[in-house]
C-alpha cells in the first residue's frame, strides 16, 4: 500500500490515476485472452500450425500491452507530446518501408517482418497522430502556432496517401475521423462539418470505383453473398443469449480469421448475446468515462488529445462489431483488447496508456509535514 503522502512518481501516479478506466481496460485485456484461446486453436490448425501458436503469441502481446499501457499512464502531458512525436516521426518513415519492402497480403502491403514478428505500422500512427494533432491544434488556438491547423491538415494528408496506397481504406476512415473530432473540438465552425461530412460519401465513391477490394466488399455487402457475413450472423442466431457454451461454438471452425476479425461472432456463439451486450457496455463505459474526465480539465491539449484518442478507439471497436453483425460491409480490423494481434494489442494499451495519463487528477498531494499540528484534524 502506498501512502497518501507519497510524493514520488509512483505514489502520486496511485493517488490520482482513473482506477475505473483501468479495471475496464485489464478486463477487456483478460478476456481477450480467453476468447483467442476458444477460437485460435482451429485457425491455427486449419494453417498447419500447433494449435497454441496464437494462445502463447496472445499472451506474451497482451502482458506487452499491459505493460505499455501502465508505463506510458505514468507519463506527464510533456513526455507524452515528446513521445508522441517522435513515434510518429518514426512510424511515418515505416509506413512508407511497407510499399517497398513489405509482403503483399490480400492485395494489401500493410505489414513488415521484424524479428519473426509481422509488423503493423500504421496500426501504432493512430495514437501518435492524435497527439500530435492535438498538441498542434493547442498551439493554433492559443495563438503560439498561427497556422498549427494546416499543419495538423498536412499531416493527416500525408499518413492518408500513403494509407491509400497499401491500401488501408478502414484506417484511413479512422484517422480522417479522429482529425474531424479534433478539429470539431478545437472549435471549426458548423458550416465546415456538414461540409466535410458530406464529402464522406464522396470518397467512398471513389474508393469504390477505383479500388477492387473495396468494391468486392461492397457488393457482396448489398448482395448478401459474403461466405464470412453468413457464417458470422448464424453465430449469432446459434448463440442466442446465453451462448452454446465455452468450446461448444462451430463457426470457428470454418470462419477465416475468427480469432482476429470476426472474434466478437465467436463471443456471440459461445457466450451469447448478453455477454457481447456486457462488453459493449464496457467499451461505452471507457469512452465515457474518458470525454467526462478530460472535460473535468481547463487545459485545452488534453481535451483535444483524449477527445481523439477516445473517438478512434470507439470507432474501431464499432467498425468491428458492426461488421460481425453485417451492419457494414466487412473490414478486417480488430477488436481492441481482444482480437488476436500484436500491433493491435501494443497499440490499444498505448492508447488507453495516453488516455490515462493525460486523465489523471492534477491537485497536488498534501504533506503532512508542511500542515500545522491544529489543522491536523480538519485535515482527517
Amino acid at each position: 500500500m502506498l501512502n497518501r503522502t507519497d510524493r514520488s512518481r509512483i505514489g502520486n501516479w496511485w493517488w490520482t490515476v482513473d482506477y475505473a478506466t483501468l479495471g475496464m481496460a485489464l478486463m477487456l485485456l483478460v478476456w481477450g485472452i480467453i476468447m483467442v484461446m476458444a477460437a485460435g486453436p482451429p485457425v491455427a490448425e486449419r494453417i498447419g500450425l500447433s494449435g497454441t501458436h496464437f494462445n502463447l503469441r496472445h499472451m506474451v502481446f497482451a502482458a506487452g500491452a499491459g505493460t505499455v499501457m501502465l508505463v506510458v499512464s505514468i507519463f506527464s502531458p510533456r513526455a507524452v507530446r515528446i513521445v508522441s512525436l517522435i513515434g510518429l516521426a518514426g512510424i511515418f518513415g515505416l509506413m512508407v518501408a511497407t510499399l517497398f519492402f513489405g509482403p503483399e497480403v490480400k492485395g494489401a502491403t500493410r505489414w513488415l517482418t521484424i524479428g519473426g514478428f509481422r509488423l503493423q505500422p500504421s496500426e501504432f500512427s493512430k495514437p501518435f497522430f492524435a497527439i500530435v494533432c492535438a498538441w498542434l491544434l493547442t498551439l493554433w488556438r492559443e495563438g503560439i502556432l498561427e497556422r498549427g491547423w494546416i499543419w495538423a491538415g498536412g499531416v493527416i494528408a500525408s499518413l492518408v496517401f500513403i494509407l491509400v496506397q497499401q491500401p488501408d481504406i478502414g484506417m484511413t476512415a479512422v484517422l480522417v475521423i479522429t482529425w474531424g473530432a479534433q478539429m470539431f473540438l478545437a472549435g471549426m465552425p458548423w458550416l465546415l462539418v456538414i461540409m466535410a461530412a458530406g464529402l464522406a460519401p464522396l470518397a467512398l465513391l471513389i474508393a469504390y470505383l477505383t479500388l477492387p477490394h473495396v468494391e468486392k466488399r461492397i457488393d457482396g455487402f448489398l448482395d448478401g453473398t459474403s461466405f464470412q457475413t453468413e457464417r458470422s450472423i448464424q453465430s449469432f442466431a446459434e448463440g442466442g443469449l446465453i451462448g452454446v457454451g465455452p468450446g461448444n461454438g462451430s463457426v470457428k471452425q470454418s470462419l477465416p480469421d475468427a480469432h482476429a476479425d470476426f472474434i466478437f461472432s465467436v463471443m456471440a456463439e459461445e457466450y451469447g448475446l448478453l455477454t457481447c451486450l456486457f462488453v459493449m457496455m464496457v467499451y461505452l463505459f471507457i469512452i465515457f468515462r474518458s470525454y467526462f474526465r478530460c472535460f473535468e480539465t481547463d487545459n485545452m491539449f488534453s481535451v483535444l488529445a483524449v477527445g481523439g484518442l477516445t473517438a478512434q478507439f470507439g470507432i474501431q471497436a464499432a467498425i468491428h462489431m458492426g461488421s460481425s453483425m453485417d451492419v457494414i460491409p466487412t473490414k478486417g480490423m480488430t477488436l481492441p483488447f481482444i482480437s488476436y494481434g500484436g500491433s493491435s494489442l501494443l497499440t490499444s494499451g498505448l492508447t488507453i496508456g495516453f488516455i490515462l495519463a493525460l486523465t489523471r487528477k492534477s491537485t497536488p498531494l498534501v504533506s503532512l509535514d508542511s500542515v500545522p499540528q491544529h489543522h491536523y484534524r480538519r485535515l482527517a
